[in-house]
């Protein structure tokens, strides 16, 4: 039997029609599962992060790659393009990242507290080590010894947030540059090549300047420089959370060592963070991690498991002894000083609670930059994003919480916004204390106790810290000041002990 030529051209058609269907929805499916698995697929981080607790403080993500990550490659080539904006008090410094003064063990891929995992594609963040891993040497020779929960007195946070910011804005920041520069120093496949040139990189560069915005009050000229190991938290906060208008305030303060966190009880007035403006540990550790975050949580199940994990890691984490010999008879009679003229503060109920500013006398930009508003307002956001915590004190701040002395050898430039650079320094009456010194240079001092703050090495690698700046007044905590000079060199010498 003939099939008319009408009707097989006909089924013909349908066929064709059919393949192509079939086709289509064949590439549909191949699409989806590839813009799924290069785009969204998240996979687990190597098991070497979490062989031991502090690898994991150190190197496990905390969800922050999902909205504050930069994709890997980009992270990568950033110093190879733009080296002139890794800078150091104003002068280019070489290293790269490590100009920026970040914590580095040798034979890792990226600093402590620089996140590495796939979501699609590889991308960077950050977690809680980036400011609180500490580092000193006891020579300037040695090797870096590097603690984590201690403060980041060498990080230059502010130089990180404009360091996005200023890529970002540059033209060079586009797909041609990048993806040459790329190209040069690893072999992406046919897929990723296109992501990468058609969408990571304009998008990385639309999201990186959306935060412009927030982050312009750390380009104002008549704020001072927060310089190594500071940051303007609660300005932080105020701007990027709560969207405040700008205003004249500027409060930078030292970044705090995380251990021994278990000490401080809401109920016993012991309250985390300089000025107690917060009720609990718990709360700091959720709106510390949100911060890191940029956003609310992906996944807040997942969220919570990591703040929960943090908070007992952190409870308990004992800091560092001291690393250089101790005269014990010095110390002994060291703490006969400390017991007659600190203790009352430092070693008793009073410890971990508020100071009223009036008594403590120490500069007060930090308690300026918050007020009960900004709290309510931090609090209702947090909350609407589901999450549960007593939150910030509702409340403006009158004082400096007495901080608990354990590793107080670590601990600084000292008080609370890193204003005198040594323990020694501190004894002496504000008026005596150095004027201009250079922070972040992880040299020991075991003599004054503190980091080698003066001389060519520090002023090389440290930013210059003058006391006439806003917010970093070196004046108040008299206690001990008149003294005779033994009985503070005997003190200074019972401190190394705690």
């Amino acid at each position: 039997m003939t099939v008319p030529t009408d009707i097989r051209s006909i089924l013909t058609r349908r066929v064709l029609c059919h393949a192509g269907l079939l086709a289509a929805l064949v590439l549909a499916v191949i699409a989806a599962g590839l813009g799924w698995s290069r785009g969204f697929r998240e996979e687990p981080q190597p098991p070497w992060v979490f062989e031991s607790p502090e690898m994991r403080f150190k190197y496990g993500s905390i969800g922050a790659e999902h909205d504050a990550g930069i994709p890997y490659w980009i992270f990568y080539v950033l110093p190879r393009v733009f080296p002139e904006k890794f800078r150091q008090d104003g002068e280019i410094a070489p290293g790269g990242y490590a100009a920026l003064g970040v914590a580095w063990e040798q034979g890792q891929e990226l600093p402590v507290g620089f996140t590495k995992k796939t979501i699609g594609f590889p991308r960077v963040a950050n977690n809680c080590a980036a400011c609180h891993t500490a580092s000193y040497r006891t020579s300037p020779d040695a090797n870096p010894v590097f603690v984590v929960g201690g403060p980041g007195h060498t990080l230059n946070i502010q130089n990180f947030f404009r360091l996005l910011i200023d890529c970002a804005r540059d033209p060079r920041f586009n797909a041609d540059i990048l993806m040459a520069e790329i190209n040069r120093v690893t072999e992406l496949d046919l897929v990723d090549r296109l992501l990468y040139r058609y969408l990571i990189i304009p998008i990385t560069r639309k999201r990186l300047l959306e935060r412009e915005a927030q982050f312009a009050w750390l380009y104002r000229p008549d704020f001072a420089e927060w310089g190594r190991g500071r940051d303007d938290g609660m300005n932080l906060t105020r701007y990027f959370m709560v969207r405040e208008p700008m205003d004249d305030k500027f409060g930078p303060a030292d970044i705090p060592d995380v251990w021994l966190l278990a000490q401080y009880r809401d109920a016993e007035g012991r309250l985390p963070n300089y000025a107690g403006d917060t009720h609990d540990v718990h709360s700091v550790m959720i709106d510390s991690a949100l911060g890191v975050l940029g956003a609310a949580p992906a996944d807040k199940r997942d969220f919570l498991g990591q703040v929960k994990w943090l908070q007992d890691y952190l409870s308990v984490l004992q800091p560092p002894k001291y690393p250089f010999p101790i005269d014990a008879p010095r110390a002994a009679a060291g703490k006969a000083v400390f017991d007659a003229h600190c203790a009352a503060c430092h070693a008793s109920e009073r410890t971990g609670a508020r100071i009223p500013l009036a008594e403590v006398g120490t500069d007060r930009g930090r308690l300026d930059t918050w007020n009960k508003g900004a709290a309510i307002k931090a609090n209702r956001i947090v909350g609407e994003m589901g999450i549960q915590r007593r939150g910030l004190v509702e409340e403006d701040l009158a004082g400096y919480k007495i901080p608990f002395l354990e590793g107080i050898w670590l601990r600084g430039p000292y008080l609370h916004n890193g204003s005198v650079p040594s323990l020694r320094d501190l004894l002496e009456p504000p008026a005596a204390r150095p004027r201009v010194f250079w922070r972040g240079y992880d040299v020991f001092d075991p003599q004054r106790v503190g980091f080698v703050s003066e001389g060519e090495a520090a002023r090389r690698v440290g930013t210059r810290m003058d006391v006439s700046e806003g917010g970093s007044g070196n004046q108040g905590h008299d206690f001990g000041t008149g003294l005779p000079a033994a009985d503070k060199d005997a003190l200074v010498e019972y401190l190394k002990t705690l």
